[in-house]
């Protein structure tokens, strides 16, 4: 697996995957067993105190210091990686504002809510801007509006040149990844863009078609390239494509140029969910 400076990478998949034990290891916070890693070109089991000097990471479970507030714990955490009162001071107050904790600056962490403490792990892995973040599982417990906002500060950050490495079981995060590996039982089973794996790994977008004279119909479409498999199915057409969005303008022009109305059109398509089964009926058969 290679993820590239400047992306923002997901890893999908359920609980007990091995999701977080590569974050861990990729962090230098548990040794590998075999193999080879390095982050920032920095070799994770050798040189894990240069790894962590490169990185921020918010753990799936909350561990920060209860006994602090929310601000001396920022401000800690600034502080340590080198930042100046001043800056640690700026930097606080503003990821504070992003995760919604400006008021309660002042606060005992251990008083926080399960949701509010997540939001302050993931400002203390932000506050001293590091150029890769590793978040396992940063909305767990968060409300959805919530969600939306902490997606729309990392990608914020990545376009900044942040590189982000999520870990996450929701498939409508997964789908904002620039690219994605998808982990079932302690393995990489597949990687690429939300697209690449939905393509690659089931038969495609399926558009159901509507039209009259359907034998036509059918073999005006059998003849266009964008097309995998066409079948009729109870006086509908059912279009197996890759790229719905694409294929679905030039089969409406190619029939209607050929003097073939379309009634009515739907499109079922491809999912991550669909995915998932897919590699599980290929590792069955």
């Amino acid at each position: 697996m290679r993820i590239d400076e400047g992306e923002l990478f997901g890893l999908l998949g359920p609980n007990g995957a091995g999701k977080t034990t590569i974050i861990r290891v990729l962090c230098g916070l548990l040794s590998p067993s075999d193999g080879t890693a390095a982050v920032a070109g920095h070799d994770v089991a050798s040189q894990s105190n240069l790894v962590k000097k490169s990185i921020g990471y918010m753990p799936q479970r909350f561990c920060l210091y209860e006994d602090l507030t929310v601000l001396e714990n920022l401000n800690f955490f600034a502080r340590i990686y080198g930042q100046k009162r001043s800056e640690a001071k700026e930097r606080s107050d503003a990821v504070l504002e992003v995760v919604q904790l400006s008021d309660v600056g002042n606060r005992l962490a251990g008083t926080l809510s399960g949701g509010m403490k997540q939001r302050l792990a993931l400002a203390c892995a932000l506050v001293h801007h590091p150029k890769i973040v590793f978040l396992d599982e940063p909305t767990a417990g968060v409300d959805p509006p919530l969600r939306r906002i902490f997606w729309q500060y990392f990608r914020q950050l990545n376009q900044e040149g942040m590189t982000i490495i999520v870990n996450t079981h929701y498939m409508d995060e997964a789908t904002q990844c620039n690219r994605l590996g998808i982990m079932r039982r302690g393995r990489l089973d597949a990687i690429g863009t939300p697209q690449e794996l939905k393509r690659r790994n089931t038969h495609g977008d399926t558009v159901n078609l509507l039209c009259s004279n359907i034998e036509i119909a059918q073999s005006i479409i059998e003849r266009e390239d964008f097309v995998v498999s066409v079948e009729k199915q109870d006086g509908w057409l059912k279009v197996n494509t890759n790229n719905a969005e694409l294929a679905t303008p030039r089969m409406i022009t190619a029939l209607t140029t050929s003097g073939i109305s379309v009634d009515r059109l739907t499109i079922s398509e491809v999912t991550l969910e669909d995915v998932f089964i897919g590699l599980e009926k290929a590792e069955a058969s």
